[in-house]
């Protein structure tokens, strides 16, 4: 990478899980050099600030700021003498910490005067006590603040208190919770802006206090343009540490160390987002080269009967393993039954799963280098003599992907081939869909977005019969590449049900695309396929809802294809049961403008899939 890599990299200890010393071991562990000290987790210590002080010196970690000093500015009297008086206690709480910084945020008492002059005349007197112990503070405007809410006027206030000691903190989500206009900040002069924090968010529609305290995200994980507003404050001349303070209830209680990881993941995207350092390019997708499952020899056969089943055929066996490929069209499954392998590995925690999936793109050396800058693992699988070495990378849940270039040689390098039939018509892989456990989904978007430049598109609520399923798709600009990711609270939906037999996030769906949808079921159907079969009523409805000629509907019916469509053309698909309780597959028609993943039909595909035989799980995806 190249521009400023050793510029520091710091992370709110509000962030992540655990006691104060668990926060400080995870930040460093991380790769991070500071920490931003926050005031609970300090009174929570069972220790001195000194001693948070010799912990951090020991993970050589620098406390770059103590944080938050509420509710001071612009306070009538008594306050006002008694929040000078306290701010002289947390200066000596500094001192001990050794950090000469501290966040005093904009007030939000209902008592605190509308007065700009009274606010700026009392953070300089402030920045006076603050500087004669060799001290600064910084006023961050917060976006629920009583008076002051945007980084304008807090600068207003900090040019107006005219201190050497008095500095303005900026943060992105206090800027874009309100959609200010953070370009205005290249204009603040570098050396007055003491600290930079950043946090992302989707977008909700709530109180920017709860959307705050709850909802933040690391930069790359949400719906804000964070880049944006890097690249005004580095616009700035600004050259001080970049921090994440970020509010969020599931990485609380996530495992720290793997939180601080998405965390230094985010901003070297960030930084590279901004234009302050270069990352290796994008990849340039072209869909899914082959999916690999971990099977024992029982399942081996029965998941080959199925895919036979489905119009796969078997096409080549390994020259030196125990793997099976099945093809149809452009779609390859390999059937991994090796020991001691990552399969037998993965096959051994999960039972029969996909383990594995490789992308078809266009640099796969540069993928690798790409996903090393962004501290993502690769792998390396044994090869025998003659073999093809295929780069991998491994996933959030241990899935490795591996990257395979425009050249597919390495099926004539590790296989023996032979011929097969066209099959049942079906032709590539459109979607897969992956369970996740609660509090994952941020995790993967951050992954998928970071390496390969999937875009995640809005979240849908899908309701199973027990509770609650949501579900975001992440797509590749060229729409090569699609995946949903689906989360769920309750434990007795379907994605709480494969994530507790499963033990973890996992692949449970793949759709493959054929071009005509009624011709390749009916083609299955003489061949014994057994689809997922579809309540009358929902027919009714679709007659009612997208007013498809009577006979379109009656042949809908025949077949159990769903239907939908969108402004960009139609979809139709069908499903099958599920395999051992783990997943399933679908066949769909994708018209060529459709957008989207059938999620209207999501609700009486489920309710199919959960009357199934006690023991078999259903779906959980969007279509």
């Amino acid at each position: 990478m190249s521009g400023n890599p050793l510029r520091r990299k710091s992370i709110a200890t509000v962030a992540l899980s655990g006691t104060l010393p668990d926060k400080l071991e995870a930040a460093a562990a991380a790769g991070f050099n500071g920490v931003e000290v926050m005031e609970g987790d300090l009174l929570a210590f069972d220790g001195s600030p000194a001693d948070v002080r010799r912990i951090a010196d020991g993970l050589g970690l620098a406390i770059d700021i103590y944080q938050p000093f509420r509710d001071f500015e612009a306070m009538p009297e008594p306050a006002r003498s008694r929040n000078l008086d306290r701010a002289e206690r947390k200066f000596d709480v500094m001192q001990a910490l050794g950090t000469d910084l501290v966040l005093v945020c904009s007030n939000t008492q209902i008592m605190a005067l509308d007065d700009d002059a009274r606010a700026a005349s009392d953070l300089r007197a402030m920045a006076e006590r603050a500087a004669a112990r060799g001290l600064r503070v910084g006023y961050e405007a917060l976006c629920w603040g009583r008076h002051v809410k945007r980084w304008g006027h807090a600068w207003r206030i900090v040019q107006e208190a005219g201190h050497p000691a008095l500095g303005l903190i900026v943060d992105s989500f206090h800027t874009l919770a309100l959609q200010d206009d953070p370009t205005g900040i290249s204009e603040v002069p570098g050396d007055r802006i003491f600290y930079v924090q950043l946090a992302d968010a989707p977008r909700l529609s709530m109180d920017v206090l709860s959307w705050s305290r709850h909802h933040r995200s690391f930069p790359g994980q949400g719906d804000l343009p964070v880049d944006g507003f890097l690249q005004a404050v580095l616009a700035s001349g600004y050259a001080g540490p970049l921090s994440l303070e970020v509010f969020n209830d599931h990485f609380r209680a996530a495992p720290a160390r793997a939180i601080a990881r998405d965390g230094l993941r985010s901003l070297i995207l960030a930084e590279a987002g901004a234009g302050a350092t270069v990352l290796p390019a994008l990849p340039v997708l072209d869909g899914i080269e082959f999916l690999e499952f971990a099977v024992d020899p029982a399942a081996r056969e029965a998941l080959a009967a199925v895919l036979i089943g489905l119009g796969f055929r078997h096409a080549g066996r390994h020259r030196s393993k125990n793997v099976a490929l099945y093809r149809q069209g452009r779609i390859n499954l390999v059937l991994n039954s090796e020991q001691d392998t990552a399969a037998s590995e993965h096959f051994q925690h999960h039972g029969p799963a996909v383990c594995a999936m490789a992308l078809r793109v266009d640099d796969p050396d540069r993928v690798l280098a790409r996903a090393r800058a962004l501290l993502i693992p690769d792998w390396q699988e044994r090869v025998g003599d003659g073999e093809r070495r295929i780069p991998a990378v491994r996933g959030p849940d241990g899935t490795l992907v591996y990257l395979v270039g425009r050249d597919s040689s390495f099926w004539h390098d590790d296989f023996h081939l032979h011929p097969v039939d066209e099959g049942a018509g079906l032709h590539v892989v459109d979607h897969v869909a992956v369970a996740l456990r609660a509090g994952q989904l941020d995790t993967f978007v951050l992954f998928w977005r970071s390496l390969f430049g999937l875009q995640p598109q809005p979240v849908w609520d899908l309701p199973d019969p027990y509770g609650l399923v949501q579900s975001r798709a992440m797509v590749d600009p060229a729409g090569t590449l699609r995946l949903t990711f689906n989360v769920s609270e309750a434990q007795d939906t379907a994605a709480g049900r494969f994530v507790s037999t499963f033990a973890g996030a996992g692949v449970q769906h793949m759709a493959f695309g054929t071009d005509d949808a009624g011709a390749t079921v009916e083609r299955l159907a003489q061949a014994g396929f057994a689809r997922l079969p579809i309540p009358a009523n929902y027919y009714d409805d679709v007659a009612a809802r997208l007013d498809p000629d009577d006979a379109g509907v009656a042949e809908l019916s025949r077949l159990g294809l769903l239907y939908d469509r969108d402004a960009g053309g139609e979809f139709r698909h069908a499903y099958t049961h599920t395999f051992q309780n783990r997943f399933f597959f679908e066949v769909v028609e994708r018209g060529a403008g459709y957008a989207g993943f059938g999620a209207a039909n999501a609700a009486v595909r489920m309710a199919a899939q959960a009357r199934q035989a006690p023991g078999e799980g259903a779906s959980i995806s969007p279509g």
